[in-house]
């Protein structure tokens, strides 16, 4: 990067970490730390919402995915609105007043400490694996920009993070996503003008979506069933639904953040505009991608996007096998390239038959490339076999380090440092907060003073941290990001949600039914997506649904008391 590069994203770091601190100062007791004195209004929620949902994850690896294998992504979202209003209609005025910190203190004035201690655990788990994903993405671009190991950098980012949540609690955390917002949607329009920008002359943005959709890459609705499909209509709206209604419903570092808002007034419409931004803004970050795609269709993308492994690879023994292998890239580059400019033609006649047939023709040079790049990743395991082959993360910002200009590349990686510190940050708050309210102060001291919660708080916060940091390090054999965070919720959420909902409206279920039901439906669960047998979003429908039955089914065997009420009986 060049030094207004260097400068327009340390500056921007700054900026924000100052503010935030500025802002959050006076946080001096546990009810302001953990939610903020709940004084928010409704766009700090609605911002900090999507901030928390949206890491760096979303701006590295969501244009990778849509490279890769189209736009069909977006449809992971279609339950998101519906959702939203399930959110604003039960679960946010009941958690507002019972004025509880986390989404689990109501499970145990339902049903008792056992399934309070369950969900809260099974949240611990999920997060604080699911963050340190979100650690590995920032250090993926110090270690492309710097060419070292992404060990270091992930160390640098976990610390840095760690740091700032620390020291600010919920409000600076909100006070901060508010002001990163902002900023990221300004960089991410910038991003997409670029892109056409840098497209030939006679390549339009019509013609590049085109050009992307005769390749396989505008595939953005699928109204197919399969169950087996990863990304349709129906696994969106229904699947999508149980998931982002069990994140946003009881996943504690989005429970905390509208938590914080002023009223519930004010929390229903930070989740209702949430409801209403997030698809155009996932739409844009996948068409980003795509037009990337096309941009490469005119200029020679890497033959391996990650530099640091590939440079690995041009200084070993392999080097000369490396040269004959990026010859071969080279002609069937060059290739597509003539078969490229005869679809332009193609399309600029409206030659359907000649449209078909280059189309055809595009599809097959672009599996040859792929078997040529195959080649690479299969060298550099042989030189290797602890390499680092999936390079998907790094697309992105492979293009907008070569070829966008200065300070904007400095603006878009500061973007993807905000959104990493703003969701990291988020998470090691809701982790905290779960840790010390959920189990500290009602397990282990339970007439401890708000000081010394506070600081527990705080020590909770470096822990997590510390293992969130553990599993980022082992994150860069994951594949894409942003896929892997999903999967590892979904194997949770479902058990989750089935639990509140079952406290929500089925009565005279008592808490033990409703405890093996979670045990006995997570062990299913596990199976069912360790064997692949349906694509993972139908993980939290089957999940939710099963926790319902069985605990119904489970409470039927224990019986009833003598007045007609559940037996109520700790485990």
């Amino acid at each position: 990067m060049s030094n207004i590069d260097w400068a327009v994203l340390v500056l921007t770091l700054v900026v924000i970490v100052v503010y935030g601190i500025y802002k959050s100062r006076g946080a001096q007791n546990i009810q302001g730390y953990l939610l903020g004195n709940q004084s928010l209004p409704w766009y700090h929620v609605c911002l900090s919402v999507m901030a928390t949902q949206a890491s760096a994850i979303t701006f590295l690896s969501a244009p990778g995915l849509a490279y890769s294998s189209g736009m069909s992504f977006v449809q992971f979202y279609f339950g998101l609105p519906l959702a939203m209003i399930v959110l604003c209609i039960t679960f946010v005025p009941i958690f507002h007043r019972l004025k509880v910190y986390t989404a689990y203190e109501y499970l145990e004035q339902r049903f008792d400490l056992n399934t309070r201690a369950l969900t809260a655990f099974l949240f611990l788990v999920q997060r604080g694996l699911s963050t340190g994903i979100t650690i590995y993405a920032p250090s993926i671009i110090l270690s492309t920009i710097l060419n070292i190991n992404t060990t270091y950098t992930t160390l640098f980012m976990g610390s840095l993070v760690i740091f700032y949540t620390v020291y600010g609690g919920t409000k600076a955390v909100s006070y901060t996503q508010m002001l990163q917002m902002s900023i990221i949607f300004c960089g991410l329009f910038a991003a997409g003008i670029m892109v056409v920008h840098l497209l030939p002359a006679e390549i339009g943005f019509t013609k590049a979506i085109s050009i992307a959709g005769k390749m396989g890459r505008t595939n953005a609705i699928d109204f197919t069933f399969d169950l087996n499909n990863q990304y349709t209509v129906w696994s969106g709206l229904i699947g999508g639904f149980f998931l982002q209604l069990s994140y946003f419903g009881t996943d504690q570092s989005q429970v905390g953040r509208y938590l914080s808002g002023a009223s519930v007034s004010q929390s229903r419409l930070g989740l209702l505009m949430n409801g209403m931004v997030k698809i155009p803004m996932q739409f844009l970050i996948l068409l980003i991608g795509v037009l990337v795609f096309t941009f490469y269709q005119y200029n020679k993308p890497p033959i391996f996007f990650n530099s640091f492994e590939l440079n690995k690879l041009e200084k070993s023994s392999y080097a000369g096998e490396l040269k004959e292998i990026q010859a071969d890239y080279d002609l069937a580059f060059a290739q597509k390239q003539q078969t490229v400019m005869q679809m332009n033609k193609a399309l600029d006649r409206d030659d359907q038959q000649a449209i078909g047939q280059q189309r055809k023709a595009l599809q097959q040079a672009d599996e040859k490339e792929k078997s040529i790049r195959q080649q690479a990743t299969d060298l550099m395991l042989k030189n290797d076999k602890n390499a680092n082959v999936k390079d998907n993360n790094y697309i992105f910002l492979s293009f907008v380090t070569k070829y966008l200009p200065q300070g904007l590349i400095g603006l878009l990686i500061a973007i993807i440092f905000l959104a990493s510190m703003g969701s990291t940050a988020s998470a090691l708050n809701s982790l905290a907060s779960t840790t010390v309210i959920d189990i500290y102060k009602r397990l282990i001291r339970k007439n401890g003073t708000d000081h010394e919660y506070l600081q527990a708080s705080r020590l909770a916060t470096v822990f997590w941290g510390l293992v969130c940091i553990g599993m980022a390090l082992v994150a860069s054999q994951i594949g894409n990001l942003l896929e892997a965070v999903n999967i590892l919720g979904s194997y949770i959420y479902g058990t989750i949600l089935g639990v509140f909902l079952v406290a929500f409206y089925v009565k005279h279920v008592n808490g033990r039914a409703v405890f093996f039901a979670a045990l006995l439906t997570e062990g299913i669960i596990i199976l069912i997506g360790r064997n692949d047998w349906v694509a993972y979003l139908w993980l939290n429908v089957i999940g939710c649904v099963l926790v319902v039955l069985l605990s119904v089914v489970i409470q039927f065997f224990i019986g009833k008391d003598k007045k007609g009420k559940a037996v109520v009986s700790q485990v």
